[in-house]
């Protein structure tokens, strides 16, 4: 894969997604010494990145009349519904039991069938297959996609376009297709520009396989970050990671959710524990990214409203009171 195939996604998805904005905050800059710009896809339809995958796969699909089926976490559930609806076929979607109502009831309000499975017995993707092949569904993956991973692309592209002089850009990793999409859309355009993936120190499996050289598995974890609780990465954005990502950034549980205050307190920005992921490795590891302007993908804002509450109440208590600036957008 390159940077064209990100061109033609970007082509695909003119007139369907959002151009979502690039936030910035005063006092953020000032107290990393440097300017971050946050893009905020947590205003893209569902609320997350995942529908410009999702439509881009979908469309490109010549099998997709009978239907078409995903496992997901949630977001990529409900953008694939959305992509489904759009072209009036037919979606299942195939979700943890455990995933947040929020996240169930956008898939199910979009006209999208449900089937939840057991995350820890590791049965989903042979759940996903046998459902595909008696219903002669289409599968479209979260992550492990060509398609999938081009449209996740766009999300750097536009990042980009706005501000080409980036240094750095920050992702949260889970299945890995946006890390990848970033990594092919960021070394196309400077080769000299460096995509980090953040993600839960409690689900490091994209970290340990980047460090084994080889997919490795971890046993289900459990992180609030719920949309990046995977045990192995997936395998086409893994083998592009290895060879353009810049590193990994694991972040402790706290971390994550100062984040999401953080984001909230300095941009005004709801972001989900999935969707701050990449703002907590900025604020751990500013020391490890070049000099100059960085891009942190605040990729969904999909979470309940009593988790988001309680995780925000405590992280206020956790960091204190700290200069405040309204944000601005560009």
């Amino acid at each position: 894969m390159s940077i064209d195939h990100v061109l033609h996604a970007v082509d695909c998805l003119r007139g369907v997604t959002v151009r979502t904005p690039m936030v910035i905050s005063a006092a953020v800059d000032e107290r990393l010494g440097r300017r971050v710009w946050v893009k905020a896809e947590n205003q893209q339809l569902t609320g997350s990145f995942k529908v410009r995958g999702a439509y881009n796969a979908l469309v490109r699909l010549s099998d997709r009349h009978q239907g078409v089926i995903g496992a997901s976490s949630g977001n990529h559930g409900a953008a694939l519904a959305l992509a489904a609806r759009l072209h009036q076929v037919p979606a299942l979607v195939v979700i943890p039991d455990d995933a947040p109502v929020v996240k169930r009831l956008a898939i199910e309000a979009l006209g999208a069938q449900i089937v939840t499975y057991d995350r820890h017995r590791g049965l989903r993707d042979a759940l996903v297959q046998e459902l595909a092949h008696r219903h002669r569904l289409a599968v479209v993956p979260s992550a492990n996609d060509a398609r999938i991973i081009a449209g996740a692309g766009t999300v750097a592209w536009e990042m980009l376009q706005e501000v080409p002089d980036l240094t750095a850009m920050l992702v949260p990793v889970g299945g890995g297709g946006l890390a990848a999409g970033t990594a092919l859309t960021a070394t196309g355009h400077n080769p000299h520009l460096q995509v980090f993936g953040v993600e839960p120190a409690v689900a490091d499996d994209t970290l340990r396989s980047l460090r084994a050289g080889r997919l490795t598995p971890i046993p289900p974890p459990t992180t609030i970050a719920d949309g990046l609780g995977h045990a192995e990465p997936a395998r086409a954005p893994f083998q592009i990671n290895q060879r353009l990502l810049a590193d990994i950034i694991t972040v402790p549980e706290d971390a994550i959710a100062d984040a999401m205050a953080l984001l909230w307190r300095h941009y005004h920005l709801v972001a989900e524990p999935s969707g701050a992921v990449a703002f907590a490795g900025l604020l751990q590891a500013t020391d490890r990214l070049p000099d100059g302007p960085v891009g942190v993908v605040l990729s969904g804002g999909n979470v309940d409203w009593t988790a988001y509450r309680t995780l925000v109440d405590i992280a206020m208590e956790r960091i204190g009171d700290q200069p405040h600036a309204a944000p601005v957008l560009h």
